[in-house]
């Protein structure tokens, strides 16, 4: 029992108490700002976020250097997530894969062979297919590492170092730029024209109180890969001073003569927030001509090869200008593109304005200048030092030869070299002992004295000792110049800038202007249309000219058939007593052999069932007959059914009852008086009477009875014809109007003999 007590008091001591609210926020900005520092955001020195610099770093320790062969991608990745970044090996892959893009970067870090995707936004192949090695800009970020010019920390096992930062001699930041989501905060810095980035930090150089309007005379804007235009131009100098804002960005078009009398408009180049995914702006153009956006609109197409080419053809007489600016509006093809120049500084991530960026960049180069030419110094005094030691040895070799060949050891040699001891060799003259106790030679010289071959003996090659000698001290005498005067340091800075500059030299291809938007004008052409609707529902819109062409056998494909004007608008009356309307530029227009579009998902009727159809234009001037399955009917005016809603109630039904005829009247044929009503029940019973007999009513009333039906009868047919007619059809079925007997509106029907075939 005592041994339980005494578990009991070993477990109450080991809980740990906490406020738990403050542990939350403690865990949650730990994680922020390891998102914020270690994944997201780049370095202000060298422009790279971790998981960049890991690859880099990796394809430099695999040896890929630009003049050596690809290596495949799935062991670049393996490296790097074996070695430096245990985070996946998708987002390793996809952050190579970003390096090799030229549409996306001015000047890409990784030379890729193989499916990298497109501009198109075609995804990349697997890792296991594709290779990769360093570009040339990859090295001007690299090629300095073996001088100790960054810091190096141990890897997240402690097994490997990995570089803090790279050595990077470009202004990486600014000329690829970068975006990167973090928590709380996201950086999104446009790429820039290298020769005008490069310029502008010698500018910064030069004159360290420029002034931005000063610096922008160098960087007056950035310059995408992807070309296209900035069209607010007058944001860009505020952007730049502030570190935030937007710029407004387009593609290259221009108008060019199509054929068939036809304008095209050719889009060369995209806008860069579509870059990686040109096939969302073709889908854009393309849908807005399905839907028919914009009339104007004939055909699209993506004819891009190497260079982008799309074609967005303009149909005959339309004005291609302002279809432009439309597509403008409506499409990505006009976009805006969110500036943020966000980056990690000392571990903490800072808003810096354009020249502030330039400004860390130099302050970087001066150290990194300063530590090469450090190395560069102690590396030429380590040689000086050996390479004096050699030509002095070569004037005495041959005491060098007696304390070789008179020591015991090469210790004992190597000490004679450095202090003169001469106790315990042997030599063959007094002369010669002397000779070799004034040696002092320093330790690296005794070295590589005793490492010395014979062939350094030549008289040649003692000649190039002394050719090296004065090289050196040429060199020396040159780093000790840079090293103690900063304006030596950065005239060397600004030339190898220079020569960076022609190297990836490359023309501006983002032009920069100030353009106000110009709003699209809609101009509706109104022309003669044929709405065809089908058995099933399906329904398109034709010209008058294609109409003309139909023969008689097509045209008995469709049972409703309605001609309006293209602003009009299709009324379609359901036999649950609605009217829908749809405006005649929703319908789609198609070619005759095309199916079509189901009607009852353009005005959502369900499962009602379709009765007739009207354009609303004529409906409005016309008299509407309404009869019902119960035999009611009445006459209600056109003009009650305006309206701008999608539905409306078109008349009053009882339960149970429905809509079997809706026919429409020209007010002629109303006053004229030689219509008449003709009804057919379902136990074969049939009236007629006069159109005259049947009084207007409100579309909210429920009208009149025009037949008196049986209880266990209902109405099945009913229409409005002219007292002449003598014939007509129903359901395929030929009906004999002169068997139906003219009698008085609401009377017993008739035994209809005749009226039509069993």
């Amino acid at each position: 029992m005592a041994k339980k007590k005494n578990e009991q008091t070993i477990v109450t001591e080991n809980i740990i108490s906490m406020d738990f609210t403050e542990e939350m926020k403690t865990s949650y900005r730990d994680y922020a700002m390891s998102v914020i520092i270690a994944r997201a955001l780049p370095d202000i020195r060298d422009g790279l976020k971790p998981v960049q610099r890991r690859i880099l770093y990796s394809m430099k320790e695999l040896g890929l250097a630009p003049d050596k062969p690809h290596r495949k991608s799935a062991r670049i990745v393996g490296d790097t997530m074996g070695k430096f970044h245990p985070h996946g090996d998708g987002a390793i892959y996809d952050a190579l894969v970003h390096m090799t893009e030229d549409y996306s970067l001015s000047v890409p870090l990784v030379d890729g062979h193989g499916n990298f995707g497109s501009i198109d936004g075609d995804g990349a192949a697997a890792m296991r297919y594709t290779e990769a090695r360093l570009s040339d800009g990859a090295m001007t970020m690299l090629s300095n590492l073996e001088k100790g010019l960054v810091e190096f920390t141990p890897n997240f096992d402690e097994s490997e170092k990995e570089p803090v930062v790279l050595p990077a001699m470009l202004p990486n930041l600014l000329i690829n730029g970068t975006t990167g989501i973090a928590v709380g905060m996201a950086t999104n810095i446009p790429p820039h024209n290298t020769a005008e980035i490069i310029n502008g930090v010698i500018a910064c150089i030069d004159k360290p109180s420029i002034s931005l309007p000063e610096l922008m005379e160098y960087i007056p804007g950035p310059d995408f890969p992807t070309g296209g235009a900035i069209i607010n131009k007058e944001e860009i100098e505020h952007i730049y001073e502030c570190g935030e804002g937007r710029l407004r960005v387009r593609g290259k078009c221009t108008i060019e003569p199509g054929t068939a009398g036809r304008t095209n408009i050719i889009i060369t180049e995209i806008p860069y927030t579509v870059a990686g995914n040109k096939t969302k702006l073709v889908e854009s153009l393309a849908g807005l001509m399905r839907d028919k956006t914009f009339d104007e609109i004939y055909d699209v197409r993506d004819e891009s090869g190497k260079d982008i080419r799309i074609v967005v053809e303009v149909k005959k007489d339309r004005d291609a200008e302002n279809l432009l600016n439309g597509l403008y509006k409506k499409t990505p093809l006009e976009d805006t593109y969110g500036v943020n120049l966000l980056a990690v500084k000392d571990k903490q991530p800072i808003q810096f304005s354009l020249k502030a960026i330039i400004q860390e960049f130099i302050a970087f180069q001066k150290e990194l200048y300063t530590k090469e030419y450090t190395h560069l110094l102690n590396k030429a005094n380590q040689r000086l030092e050996i390479v004096q030691g050699l030509i002095r040895a070569t004037d005495v070799i041959d005491i060098i030869i007696e304390v070789l060949r008179g020591s015991q050891s090469l210790a004992q040699a190597k000490n004679c070299l450095i202090h003169g001891d001469i106790t315990d060799v042997r030599f063959k003259s007094e002369a010669s002992r002397k000779l070799a106790a004034a040696f002092d030679f320093t330790e690296k010289q005794a070295e590589a004295i005793l490492a010395m071959p014979l062939s350094k003996l030549i008289g040649l090659e003692i000649l190039k000792l002394h050719e090296e000698e004065a090289t050196l001290s040429t060199d020396i005498e040159s780093y000790n110049k840079i090293l103690s005067s900063e304006k030596e340091l950065l005239k060397v800075i600004k030339t190898r800038l220079k020569g960076y500059a022609k190297e990836f030299y490359s023309e501006r291809k983002t032009v920069l202007d100030s353009i106000q938007n110009t709003g699209y004008i809609e101009k509706v052409v109104i022309e003669d249309i044929y709405v065809l609707i089908d058995r099933f529902g399906y329904t398109k819109t034709i010209d008058s000219s294609s109409y003309q062409r139909l023969t008689p056998e097509t045209l008995a494909e469709y049972p409703h058939i309605v001609s309006m004007k293209s602003d009009d608008k299709l009324c379609v009356f359901t036999s649950n007593g609605n009217m829908h309307q749809i405006k005649a530029a929703s319908l789609p227009r198609c070619r005759i052999k095309e199916k079509g579009t189901l009607i009852h998902t353009m005005c959502k009727l369900g499962n009602d069932e379709l009765l007739t159809f009207a354009s609303f234009n004529e409906l409005f001037d016309s008299i509407l007959l309404f009869v019902t399955e119960k035999g009611y009917i009445k006459l209600v005016s056109g003009a009650e059914f305006e309206t701008n809603r999608q539905t409306i109630s078109a008349t009053k039904l009882e339960d149970g009852d429905k809509l079997i005829c809706m026919k429409q009247l020209s007010a002629s044929e109303y006053i004229s008086g030689g219509k008449k009503v003709v009804m057919l029940t379902a136990k074969k019973l049939s009236l007629g009477f006069l159109l005259s007999e049947v009084s207007e009513f409100k579309k909210t009333s429920r009208g009149v009875k025009g037949i008196t039906l049986e209880n266990d009868d209902r109405l099945i047919y009913a229409d409005c014809i002219d007292t002449s007619e003598e014939t007509g059809t129903w359901s395929g079925r030929q009906i004999n109007y002169k068997k139906i007997r003219t009698r008085k509106r609401g009377a017993k029907g008739q035994r209809a003999t005749g009226v039509y075939p069993v």
